[in-house]
C-alpha cells in the first residue's frame, strides 16, 4: 500500500513538474507529444494488448490534448483524434472486437452521402480535404472507439484506473494555467469567456477538459481514496481544478461536470444499502461544503463577475438577450438549412459557408447535433439516433456500469456546446459501451 501511495503521489508531482518545464521551455511540448505515441505504442506492442493497454494510452492522450494544443505540442489539430483511432485499431488487431459493434460502421456509412454532396458542390475557394478532415474526424473517432469498446468486458476497478490515467495530464493543464495567470483579479474585467484565465487557448475547450478533470478526481475522492494522504491529494486536486475551471468563464464544461457528479451520486445512492446510504449522506454534505467554498472563493477573486456570468448578465448587471453566447443564431441557421435540405443535407463541412447567407458572417458550429442535421440531412438524423439509442440497449444488461449515465451526459452536453473539437467526447462516449463488472469471476475448468 505504501508503494501504491508513493506511485500515485509521484505521478501527480511528475505531471505538476511537467507543466512547469513546458511553461518555461515550450518546445518540450512537442517532444512530450511524440514520446506519448512512442512509449504508448511500445507498451501496446510488448503486451499485445492483453490488458486493454490501448484504453490507457488513449485515455492519456485525451487528457493531454488541450495541454498539447495550448502549448503548441500538437503536430496538427487532429493529432490526438487520429492517434486515438490508431491505438483503437491496434487494439482490434490484437484483441478482436464484437461484431455487434459494427452498428457504428453503419453510422459512418450514413455520413457518406454528404461527402459526395461536398465533393460535387464545394466551390473552388473551399479546401475540400481540410473541410472533410475537420468535420469528420470527430465522427470517425467516435465510431472506431465505439467498435473497439462495444461490450468489451472490464472491471470497475480497471475503469477507475483508466479515468485517473486520463486525469493526470489534466493536473498538468491546471498547473500550467496557474503559471500562465497566477492572479485572476488582474485579468478579469467582464463576464465573457476569458482567454487569459484559459492559458491563451479556447475557454470552451479548456472548461470542457477541466470539467472532466473535476469528475475524475471527485470519483477518486469518494471511491478510491484508501488513506488520509490520498483523501488530501484528491480533495486538493478536485478543489483546484474546479476553481480554475470556473474562472475560465466558460460555463459549459463546469455545468457538465456538475451533471456528471450528480448522476454518479444518485446512482450510487439508488444501489446502496441502508449503511451505504448513510455514508453517502456524509458525501453529499462534504460535496456541498466543498462546492460552496470553491464558488465563494471564485466569486471573491472575480469581484462577483462570475455570479453575473452564470446569471447571464454583463459586467454592469444587465440581462443579456441570448443565453448561449450567440450560439442560438447558429443553431437556428443550421436547423433552417436542415429543413431546406432535409434529405441529403448541404454537404459535410459546408454549413459554415452556407450560414453566411443567413448570418452575414462565417462562423463555426458549436453544436454537433444541429451540424449533423444541416450537413447530412435525414442520414444525419438516423446517425444521431444510433449514437443516442445503442448505449441504452447495452445498459439494460450492464447495471454495474456505475459511470454510464455520467459518461453519456458528458458526451451529450459537450457536443451541444463544444461540438467535437477534441477527442474527449468521442472517447468518453465509447466508455459507455464497456461491459463493466464489479469483479469478473475467474473461469472454472470443466
Amino acid at each position: 500500500m505504501k508503494n501504491t501511495k508513493l506511485t500515485y503521489l509521484t505521478l501527480i508531482v511528475f505531471h505538476a513538474l511537467l507543466a512547469l518545464v513546458i511553461f518555461f521551455i515550450p518546445f518540450i511540448s512537442k517532444i512530450y507529444a511524440i514520446l506519448i505515441i512512442i512509449i504508448g505504442f511500445t507498451i501496446v506492442y510488448k503486451s499485445k494488448n492483453n490488458n486493454n493497454e490501448v484504453l490507457f494510452v488513449s485515455a492519456y492522450l485525451v487528457g493531454a490534448e488541450v495541454l498539447l494544443r495550448m502549448t503548441g505540442g500538437n503536430l496538427n489539430n487532429e493529432f490526438v483524434k487520429f492517434s486515438v483511432i490508431f491505438f483503437m485499431i491496434c487494439g482490434m488487431v490484437y484483441s478482436n472486437f464484437s461484431k455487434n459493434g459494427l452498428i457504428y460502421l453503419v453510422f459512418l456509412l450514413l455520413l457518406f452521402p454528404a461527402i459526395l454532396v461536398t465533393i460535387s458542390e464545394a466551390g473552388i475557394d473551399i479546401d475540400i480535404k481540410k473541410v472533410l478532415f475537420f468535420n469528420l474526424s470527430g465522427p470517425l473517432c467516435i465510431a472506431i472507439c465505439a467498435i473497439y469498446m462495444f461490450s468489451r468486458r472490464i472491471t470497475l476497478e480497471t475503469l477507475g484506473k483508466i479515468l485517473i490515467t486520463m486525469g493526470l495530464p489534466i493536473v498538468s493543464i491546471t498547473i500550467y494555467l496557474f503559471l500562465y495567470t497566477p492572479s485572476i483579479k488582474d485579468v478579469v474585467t467582464g463576464t465573457q469567456s476569458n482567454f487569459e484565465t484559459s492559458g491563451g487557448f479556447g475557454p470552451n475547450q479548456v472548461s470542457t477538459i477541466l470539467g472532466l478533470g473535476m469528475f475524475v478526481f471527485f470519483t477518486q475522492l469518494i471511491l478510491y481514496s484508501k488513506s488520509k494522504l490520498e483523501i488530501v491529494i484528491n480533495t486538493g486536486l478536485f478543489v483546484f481544478i474546479s476553481y480554475r475551471g470556473i474562472v475560465t468563464f466558460s460555463r459549459g464544461g463546469i455545468m457538465t461536470a456538475v451533471a456528471m457528479i450528480v448522476c454518479l451520486l444518485l446512482l450510487l445512492y439508488y444501489f446502496s444499502n441502508a449503511k451505504g446510504k448513510k455514508k453517502l449522506s456524509l458525501v453529499f454534505i462534504l460535496t456541498g461544503t466543498l462546492s460552496i467554498g470553491v464558488w465563494t472563493y471564485s466569486s471573491s477573486q472575480t469581484k462577483g463577475l462570475i455570479e453575473k456570468r452564470y446569471a447571464n448578465k454583463d459586467a454592469l448587471g444587465r440581462e443579456k438577450k441570448d443565453r448561449l453566447g450567440g450560439r442560438e443564431e447558429i443553431m437556428d441557421a443550421e436547423i433552417k438549412l436542415f429543413w431546406d435540405n432535409a434529405f441529403l443535407g448541404v454537404g459535410a463541412g459546408l454549413s459554415k459557408s452556407k450560414r453566411i447567407e443567413e448570418l452575414g458572417v462565417e462562423v463555426a458550429s458549436h453544436n454537433e447535433i444541429t451540424r449533423l442535421l444541416a450537413e447530412h440531412g435525414f442520414f444525419g438524423l438516423v446517425a444521431f439516433l444510433i449514437l443516442s439509442v445503442v448505449p441504452f440497449f447495452l445498459y439494460l444488461n450492464n447495471w454495474q456500469h456505475l459511470y454510464f449515465l455520467s459518461f453519456f451526459i458528458f458526451w451529450l452536453l459537450t457536443i451541444n456546446h463544444a461540438a467535437m473539437r477534441t477527442a474527449a467526447p468521442a472517447f468518453v462516449y465509447a466508455l459507455c459501451l464497456l461491459s463493466v463488472q464489479i469483479k469478473i469471476p475467474e473461469e472454472t475448468e470443466n
